[in-house]
């Protein structure tokens, strides 16, 4: 073990009770959390993204919630720079930090690092962004095809998100982004406790629909017709909010949006777990079993002072 600064890192699927579980570890641990969660981090974004209530805030303080807006550009080498600036100043009041979400590239860039890239131009992102509504996902694949055939063959062919990026960095450049990517891992100056949230499959897609309905009633409807307008944006390709865009433009009803907004954010659920069951470091807890994890923490942390 490096030294006897401990992040502990909550990670799990959508709806399974991250927010929860990691409140109740910081007020045990009398520390903070930093969030990482892509879509929270936007303050126009509140419903739709079950950010943390304004009780949950004021619980425990928090941090990289709500403070960017829908128009600024923002990556993940930005969030891996703002999360360690916030993390180093924490540790000097605290041992223990929570660092809490289900942002996959977002806890990668945290834990191991990411490269530094160009930032996109504002025209160029709007320009593709108009190219994938038009056009569909198969014009900007083919694209990235003769860009970097290297990447082509890497990425998850089905996420937008990432295709459009990729080409974004090839037309910046003028390079193609396999050849900008060194993926070496970094040193951290403090140890990592990974905690892994997981349940049984139906209980989650209940959960995740009951939220839904939840988030129905609270609003969210209302919420997405005020972005409406801003649609185009990348921070507003996000599910719960893509759906009822597809119903004001009267492409689908009411019903079927909130039924694919359930049926998105379970996939998104099975996504996020594939991704995290990839990483050994992560050790999986039932998310009522709070007192376990930290149990689990405290041992962790104990048997780190031993090797010390």
């Amino acid at each position: 073990m490096k030294n006897n600064k401990f992040v502990v890192v909550i990670a799990g699927p959508t709806g399974i009770g991250k927010t929860d579980l990691s409140i109740y570890l910081a007020q045990h641990f009398k520390t903070a959390i930093i969030s990482a969660d892509s879509r929270q981090i936007y303050k126009e974004l509140k419903i739709g993204t079950a950010r943390p209530t304004d009780e949950q805030l004021q619980k425990v303080p928090h941090f990289l919630v709500g403070t960017k807006s829908i128009f600024d550009y923002y990556n993940a080498y930005q969030y891996e720079q703002e999360a360690l600036l916030i993390t180093e100043q924490l540790f000097s009041e605290n041992n223990i930090i929570i660092l809490c979400g289900g942002s996959m590239l977002y806890i990668d860039a945290f834990c191991n690092g990411i490269d530094e890239l160009p930032t996109v131009d504002p025209e160029l992102r709007n320009q593709l962004q108009l190219q994938y509504q038009q056009e569909g996902l198969e014009s900007i694949r083919r694209q990235l095809k003769l860009l970097d055939p290297l990447y082509y063959k890497q990425v998850d062919l089905k996420n937008p998100q990432r295709i459009i990026h990729a080409v974004e960095i090839c037309l910046m450049t003028g390079q193609p982004y396999s050849q900008l990517r060194t993926n070496t891992k970094k040193i951290r100056p403090f140890n990592i406790i990974k905690i892994g949230l997981d349940m049984d499959r139906l209980l989650l897609h209940e959960r995740i629909n009951s939220r839904v309905d939840k988030m129905i009633k609270k609003g969210l409807e209302e919420e997405a017709r005020e972005l409406f307008p801003h649609r185009h944006l990348n921070s507003l390709n996000t599910v719960g909010y893509r759906e009822l865009f597809d119903f004001f433009m009267n492409n689908i009803s009411r019903e079927k949006a909130i039924e694919l907004i359930k049926r998105n954010s379970r996939r998104y659920a099975r996504k996020q777990l594939s991704w995290f069951r990839r990483d050994p470091e992560i050790n999986w807890f039932s998310p009522e079993k709070s007192d376990e994890v930290i149990n689990f923490v405290e041992n962790t942390i104990k048997q780190a002072g031993v090797q010390n």
